[in-house]
C-alpha cells in the first residue's frame, strides 16, 4: 500500500557494487506515516560501479513517484546527491564537460535523472552509511541492494519479497549475507574481525567508520558480511 499521495513521501535509495565494478543492485524505499518501510523495490544491474548503481537508483525511485508529489529523498551517496543537485548547472553550461574539460561520467544517467527532477518538489538528505543506530531507511535500501547485486534478481514489496536481512554481525548491509541471494537460511559461517583503526572502504564499495568491526577479505579489509559472503559461496 502507497501512503498518502496528497502529502510529502519520505524515501531513500541507494546502490551496491561488489568490486566497483563488479556485480551490481539498486534499490529504493517509501516510508508509511510512521517511518516504517511500506513499498519498495530492488533490482541487478550486472556489472557496474558503485556510482552507477546510486545514480540507478534514484532513477528508479523518481520514476515510481508521481512528479506532483513532494518527497524527501534521503541518500548515503554524496557522488549520486551532488551530481543533481550542485554540479548538474555547471556542466550542462559547460557543453557536459567537467571543471577539468573532460566528459562527465555516466552523462546518460545524470540526463534522464535531471528530466525526471525538472518541476519537482525534491529534499535530499544525505544520511551517513553503515552507522549504529543510523536512519533506518538507509539501512533498508542499502541492504535490498546489496542483496539485488549479490543475487542478480529483481525484488520488492509487489514481488512479494521478505525484507532484506541483516547481515549477522553488524546492523548496516555491509550486506552480502547468503540468505539475502536467496539462498540457505543458515548460519553465515563466522568471521574473524577487528576494530577499524582508521576509516576506509569495502571491496563493496562502501566506506567503513574508525572503530567499525571490519574483517579481512581477498582485496583487503572490509565489512564483515562480505567476508562471510565470499566464504559462504565459495
Amino acid at each position: 500500500m502507497m501512503p498518502n499521495m496528497s502529502e510529502r513521501v519520505i524515501a531513500a535509495c541507494d546502490g551496491a557494487s561488489k568490486g566497483n565494478p563488479g556485480p551490481a543492485g539498486w534499490a529504493w524505499v517509501i516510508a508509511d506515516e510512521t517511518g516504517a518501510p511500506v513499498r519498495w523495490e530492488a533490482g541487478p544491474l550486472g556489472t557496474a560501479t558503485n556510482n552507477v548503481a546510486e545514480l540507478t537508483a534514484l532513477e528508479r525511485l523518481l520514476a515510481a513517484v508521481p512528479a506532483d508529489v513532494p518527497m524527501e529523498i534521503r541518500m548515503d551517496s554524496q557522488y549520486a546527491m551532488k551530481a543533481v543537485t550542485t554540479w548538474l548547472p555547471g556542466w550542462k553550461r559547460k557543453g557536459w564537460k567537467t571543471s577539468a574539460g573532460k566528459p562527465v561520467a555516466n552523462q546518460e544517467l545524470v540526463v534522464r535523472i535531471d528530466a525526471l527532477l525538472t518541476g519537482r518538489a525534491v529534499e535530499f538528505r544525505y544520511v551517513p552509511a553503515h552507522q549504529v543506530n543510523g536512519d533506518p531507511l538507509n539501512d533498508f535500501a542499502d541492504r535490498a541492494a546489496s542483496a539485488a547485486a549479490v543475487a542478480q534478481q529483481v525484488a520488492g514489496s509487489e514481488h512479494g519479497s521478505p525484507q532484506p536481512p541483516r547481515a549477522s554481525g553488524t546492523g548496516s548491509s555491509g550486506g552480502t549475507a547468503r540468505r539475502a541471494a536467496g539462498g540457505s537460511s543458515k548460519r553465515e559461517p563466522s568471521v574473524r574481525t577487528l576494530s577499524a583503526k582508521f576509516p576506509g572502504r569495502c571491496r563493496c564499495g562502501r566506506a567503513y567508520a574508525a572503530g567499525e568491526k571490519i574483517a579481512k577479505n581477498a582485496d583487503g579489509w572490509g565489512h564483515p558480511a562480505c567476508r562471510a559472503a565470499d566464504a559462504a559461496t565459495g
